[in-house]
């Protein structure tokens, strides 16, 4: 089993000395109640180590800067699995950048993706007129991105530049791969450098394969 949230545990043993714990609600919280447990658990084996990910980084803000550099690019960080790339990518980009941010959903703490994106933060800045630049953490059904795509299209920007960290590129069409691509990976599932599994694992700072027993 995977990683649990405390507070679920803390509210079962809490519920139970008080005596508020209901009959229908105890199998839905044993049901959400894992083992918390430890990467050298969790993580089968590592994909790409902290420095092989820094310097795939700085090569990406350097043909950023390149491409973008003399056009003020706003680059749009989508929430919250993009966030650790994004700030990387940004300190590696030498020249003048608006940053922004938005919120989808098409997860919740699954490990499957529902097919469907729900918009849950809008940027704050308009970017007609302006070169976007889409910063993603990982391409699996693609759906998020061409989501995207299509919402910023409606806006009438100057140029949309698509840029993911990871690319699962057996697991989409051909079609909606982005312009500009950290790694490919293999069809597993991964966690670190910002993503996650159930809201645990972002803050390794390497690419880390989760074993399925965690997740299945």
């Amino acid at each position: 089993m995977g990683p649990i949230r405390v507070i679920y545990f803390t509210y079962f043993l809490s519920s139970i000395i008080m005596g508020m714990l209901t009959t229908p609600a105890l199998p839905v919280i044993l049901e959400d109640i894992m083992l918390i447990r430890t990467p050298e658990q969790d993580i089968g084996r590592i994909l790409y180590t902290e420095k092989a990910i820094a310097a795939r980084v700085e090569q990406l803000g350097a043909e950023l800067t390149a491409k973008l550099g003399d056009k003020r690019p706003v680059l749009v960080c989508v929430l919250k699995g993009a966030s650790f790339f994004y700030i990387d990518l940004c300190r590696c980009m030498n020249c003048a950048i608006d940053m922004d941010f938005i919120a989808v959903s098409s997860y919740g703490v699954s490990a499957q993706s529902t097919g469907v994106v729900r918009l849950i933060k809008d940027l704050d800045n308009n970017i007609t007129g302006r070169h976007v630049v889409i910063v993603e953490d990982i391409i699996d059904s693609g759906l998020t991105m061409q989501y995207l795509r299509q919402l910023f299209d409606a806006r009438n920007p100057a140029s949309i530049t698509t840029i993911s960290f990871l690319d699962k590129a057996t697991r989409h069409p051909e079609s909606y791969k982005t312009d500009m691509c950290g790694f490919e990976i293999p069809d597993e599932f991964v966690v670190g450098y910002g993503l996650d599994y159930a809201n645990y694992y972002r803050n390794l700072p390497y690419i880390g394969v989760l074993k399925p027993e965690c997740y299945q």
